[in-house]
């Protein structure tokens, strides 16, 4: 079931691939942007990674933290420098998906094959031109998992859904700097 606006965020307690315990409720002080990506060789999933790293610390000077999850074996993960990389964001590992469905992800064939056929192709060309890893899916990812991304609140409350429509669509960064900002939640 999908989560929406003005609920409490599914509480986690976790350790991240880098060994961390990353607990939400030692975030309540703070703003949160959560997001869920697909496994660590999709070209969508990691220049969305890239482009969140890159802002990372002007969002962190203005009290907004990051939590990314993927969908990877822990293992898969730390096999890749750019995943590495990542740190000091929280990096999860969730294969059995539990933390997936608790935020309400979609599996979806249709998503997944339409923006493969519609928009692979240019995708794959700028994660190489980026730099960004691009591989075949490793043991237990899913080609069908549609990304989401959510902005939470102080006191855990959840600000911003956004559920992806495509590979390609995610929340605008104009939205997540004004949040990071002010709290201020663009349309």
């Amino acid at each position: 079931m999908k989560l929406e606006q003005n609920l409490t965020a599914p509480i986690f307690n976790l350790t991240d691939i880098f060994g961390r315990a990353i607990n939400l409720e030692n975030y309540k002080d703070k703003r949160i942007f959560i997001g869920f990506f697909r496994h660590a060789g999709c070209p969508f999933c990691n220049l969305r990674v890239h482009a969140l790293t890159k802002i990372h610390a002007e969002l962190q000077k203005k009290n907004l933290e990051m939590i990314f999850f993927f969908e990877s074996k822990q293992q898969v993960l730390l096999r890749s420098i750019f995943h590495k990389k990542v740190s000091p964001i929280p990096l999860i590992s969730d294969p059995e998906k539990k933390w997936y469905d608790a935020y309400g992800l979609e599996n979806s064939a249709w998503i997944s094959t339409k923006s493969h056929l519609l928009t692979f192709v240019q995708t794959a060309f700028r994660a190489r031109s980026a730099g960004v890893p691009i591989h075949a899916m490793a043991d237990g990812e899913s080609i069908n998992t549609i990304p989401a991304e959510f902005l939470v609140d102080q006191g855990l409350i959840i600000r911003k859904v956004h559920y992806a429509k495509g590979l390609n669509d995610r929340m605008d960064i104009e939205i997540i700097k004004a949040f990071a900002e002010n709290g201020t939640v663009l349309q």
